[in-house]
């Protein structure tokens, strides 16, 4: 399981606690899990319907789903969709 470590400054630590009362931590924590569960719900939800669609098994439990979708190719990790979007006219 990945550790991600968050450094930021003195000042950038003032200002998010003038809005937000929980220790930054746990807050910092909840944001990620949410936005990997909301992710999750996607990633699925691209499964199923090509799997339905192309009448292939869909792997059983949440972390084989997820597994499969990326060994289909339905999904892939944005640095990779990025690195295929063409650079803009002038750009070198």
């Amino acid at each position: 399981m990945p550790d991600i470590t968050v450094t930021i400054s003195d000042r950038e630590q003032k200002c998010l606690q003038y809005d937000i009362a929980d220790d930054l931590d746990v807050w910092a924590d909840a944001i990620i899990k949410n936005k990997a569960n909301v992710l999750k719900s996607q990633i699925i939800s691209v499964l199923v319907a090509h799997c339905n669609a192309n009448d292939i098994a869909i792997a059983t439990g949440e972390d084989a789903q997820i597994t499969q979708a990326y060994d289909l190719g339905i999904v892939r990790t944005a640095k990779d969709r990025l690195n295929d979007v063409p650079d803009a006219p002038g750009d070198s």
